[in-house]
């Protein structure tokens, strides 16, 4: 057969078609996170590094770093939690951790809560800092502050709105990554 011959097949008719499979359902369980965690925590968190202004940070962050801070979290009892998809896969993770160092501020604490990019807006975020509230009252704490970026993190304003943090302050270029000067908002949740 000649080339210019060949006719391209005709497509089935759509009734004839074979209907595709349904996805699956988003699905997955929130436990407390371990150290076999810990890379998939690094990976989440370091593409915000790189690829955000959600996180000041700069320079990605190590495993080692990141099992000094698991440790140190357990420590002080404090909520480390993953969200994992029914295959295992770590999906987003919450924690809180001492918003300073001294011994008055013990009662409060700033959260942290980050997704897979695949895993956003599918209402894992709200179910994270759901559980992670619910952690954070379980274990005494009193107070939960959310330091937020001013550009570039619209849906974490949002996600803290929704569940009644307040803006108590902000603080203008404070913050310069990506050749451009960031400031903070700062919302408050009281867990009495």
């Amino acid at each position: 057969m000649l080339e210019e011959e060949y006719q391209p097949r005709r497509a089935l008719p759509p009734h004839l078609r074979k209907a595709p499979e349904p996805e699956a359902p988003f699905a997955f369980e929130i436990r407390d996170a371990t150290l076999r965690d810990l890379p998939d925590v690094r990976e989440i968190y370091n593409y915000y590094v790189v690829n955000s202004v959600v996180t000041f940070d700069e320079d990605a962050m190590t495993l080692r770093e990141w099992r000094s801070k698991f440790a140190y979290l357990h420590k002080l009892k404090m909520p480390f939690l993953v969200a994992v998809s029914p295959t295992g896969q770590v999906l987003g993770y919450a924690l809180v951790s001492p918003w300073k160092q001294k011994r008055a501020y013990r009662f409060t604490v700033e959260n942290s809560i980050y997704l897979r990019p695949a895993a956003t807006g599918k209402g894992l975020g709200h179910a994270l800092l759901e559980a992670l509230i619910e952690r954070s009252r379980a274990a005494g704490l009193k107070e939960i502050l959310a330091v937020v970026a001013d550009k570039g993190a619209e849906g974490s304003l949002r996600l803290h709105e929704a569940f009644g943090f307040t803006e108590i302050g902000r603080m203008g270029r404070v913050g310069y990554k990506f050749e451009r000067w960031l400031g903070t908002v700062m919302l408050q949740k009281s867990l009495k």
